[in-house]
């Protein structure tokens, strides 16, 4: 809070690019985690939240008749663009966010602030949800050939590898530590994962050696290059795309020429060769991969759990993902605190490379829209995520790092929270775990797409009036509501006075598969004869409860048929994305 001199400042407007309706008027606020802007000329309260960790760059632009504008950037593509009234109160914001956006000390990152009012007893559970040792017990390992081992608890091998690595079992502990003597930073070669059809070949080992391999010290052996750019490169193509994102009205061609030239989807296509490669070496050949890079912990990590996503169906569910994630990225090294710039540090050492690693993803879904258990939201949730410094997860830039801040005393782990927003981050158009095994992409450019819902997601008039995938989650979210208040409707009807009607008790239940109650049946159900009825001896009592069934059996009736109505849309909807006729944005 000593950052902040000015916490509210009255009548900013707030541009909007995009549409020509006259720019909001309201008031900005200033608080400890975020800067919050309440649109006071909106008929219903409008809120617009940013998260000062999300902040990638402020600048003050130059004066104009409306006031002094501020233009604020987010590491997940938002675009602010507010104008102050006041010179004092603008520069006083403009100061204040430089210093809230960009701490000094992790201590200072929101995670250690965030409290979800959550018991340390689930706090603690939340980080053994993920447990990397049960992953390779699933590829069947310890084996006759690779073992887990704690050779590295005490970083004696590597300082930026995690307490327990896997190694082939004929390395003993002397070979390790050895064999780390001859590698940069001591990051020896070890298993990322075990194809189970071989059950002997390992699909990447990583491996960190600085230059290349020498093939003299190798026999049997293919040596290819892969052509993703470094770290610098990929910044400055991220870079160029988001100028392009950012063209107020562009003309068709300027769009297509800027996007070219920025070079961006050349690099995913990178990326996504590079991780076919490895696999089809795996499955087809049957040969066992080394895959290295500079430090072997940005191009080694996009590779490696990309092809482990073609390879396993398991990393396409959602609690696959984060292993995957957890395995390859945080648990290997990959340096998050350094490529998200979640401190004040040098800027040359930020890069997208766990947003290419995300838009890979993404890609894969476009192509194969049924075998994801997760859907474009779920990304989205990762990525801001990443960013946010919210949770401890991402913080650092290795495991030893982490348990030097107490990551896991101190904050809260993402999964828990991700797994209990499952149903809206779920994919309507899935299949199942075993209905495609291993992916095989067309990497042709023509398979490549603009991935507007992450580079323009904020920008709300460039979007089309009907998602797909929003009505799709609609539906099945309000079927499930009718299902329940038919169930529950169903469960009413057996506290009857007196027996009913032999005729009825004989017939079929209607209802839902949830519902475990019999229920009268409706008059659509019989067939030749028409339904019971009261004869005259019957009470007024009598009357008046089966007044109040007959009116339930309407109510019922109205759900029921609106559930079927539901399905049907839901039916014709999943029906027409899987053949291609529907495209989710």
């Amino acid at each position: 809070m000593e950052h902040i001199t000015t916490p509210k400042v009255e009548n900013v407007k707030l541009l909007d690019r995009y549409t020509s309706r006259k720019a909001a008027n309201g008031t900005l606020y200033l608080t400890a985690t975020h800067l919050i802007y309440v649109d006071a000329s909106a008929e219903v309260r409008k809120e617009t939240w940013i998260l000062h960790h999300h902040i990638a760059t402020v600048e003050k632009l130059p004066l104009t008749t409306a006031g002094y504008p501020l233009l604020i950037h987010c590491k997940n593509f938002h675009v602010a663009h507010f104008v102050i009234g006041q010179e004092r109160d603008c520069h006083e914001v403009y100061t204040s966010l430089l210093k809230l956006s960009q701490p000094v000390k992790p201590e200072e990152l929101y995670a250690f602030s965030y409290n979800p009012k959550m018991s340390k007893e689930n706090r603690e559970i939340g980080w053994k949800l993920i447990d990397l040792k049960v992953d390779y017990q699933r590829m069947g390992i310890p084996n006759d050939y690779w073992e887990i081992t704690d050779v590295n608890k005490d970083y004696e091998v590597c300082n930026t590898y995690p307490p327990e690595i896997v190694v082939p079992r004929a390395a003993n502990k002397a070979v390790v530590i050895g064999s780390s003597r001859f590698r940069s930073r001591g990051r020896i070669p070890v298993l990322s994962y075990l194809y189970k059809e071989n059950n002997l070949n390992a699909m990447a080992n990583r491996a960190a050696g600085k230059g290349y391999e020498n093939e003299d010290n190798y026999d049997n052996i293919r040596f290819k290059f892969i052509g993703i750019e470094n770290i610098h490169v990929m910044r400055n193509s991220l870079q160029k795309l988001l100028e392009v994102c950012e063209m107020k009205s562009p003309s068709m061609s300027d769009f297509l020429t800027g996007l070219e030239n920025s070079g961006w989807l050349r690099h995913i296509k990178a990326v996504m060769d590079a991780g076919v490669f490895l696999a089809k070496a795996v499955k087809d050949e049957k040969a066992s991969v080394l895959v290295h890079c500079s430090d072997g912990w940005d191009r080694t990590a996009q590779v490696c759990s990309l092809a482990s996503l073609l390879l396993d169906p398991f990393y396409r569910t959602c609690k696959g993902f984060m292993v995957l994630i957890e395995k390859e990225w945080i648990a290997m090294g990959h340096k998050f605190s350094h490529r998200c710039g979640h401190l004040d540090g040098d800027p040359k050492e930020v890069s997208p490379v766990f947003t290419q690693f995300i838009e890979c993803v993404w890609q894969l879904m476009q192509q194969f829209p049924c075998t994801f258990e997760f859907n474009e939201r779920f990304l989205l949730e990762i990525h801001d995520h990443v960013y946010s410094c919210q949770f401890g997860n991402f913080l650092g830039t290795c495991h030893k790092e982490r348990e030097d801040l107490k990551i896991f005393e101190k904050t809260h782990s993402l999964w828990p929270f991700l797994l209990q927003k499952k149903q809206e981050l779920r994919n309507p158009l899935y299949r199942g775990f075993t209905a495609y095994k291993e992916l095989q992409p067309n990497t042709l450019p023509f398979s490549f797409q603009f991935w507007c819902g992450m580079y323009n997601r904020f920008d709300k008039g460039m979007h089309p009036k009907q998602c797909v995938l929003d009505h799709l989650l609609r539906c099945m979210s309000q079927k499930m509501k009718l299902e329940d208040s038919a169930s529950e409707l169903e469960n009413k009807f057996p506290f009857l006075d007196g027996p009913l009607p032999s005729e009825a008790c004989s017939l079929p239940k209607i209802g839902c598969a949830a519902s475990k109650t019999p229920m009268l049946n409706t008059p659509q159900d019989y067939e030749g004869e028409p339904p019971p009825v009261l004869s005259n001896g019957a009470s007024a009592g009598d009357i008046d409860v089966m007044s109040d069934v007959d009116q339930k059996h309407k109510e019922n009736l109205s759900h029921h048929q609106d559930l079927h109505d539901l399905n049907a849309t839901t039916d014709v909807l999943n029906s027409q994305a899987k053949d291609g006729k529907l495209q989710h944005h």
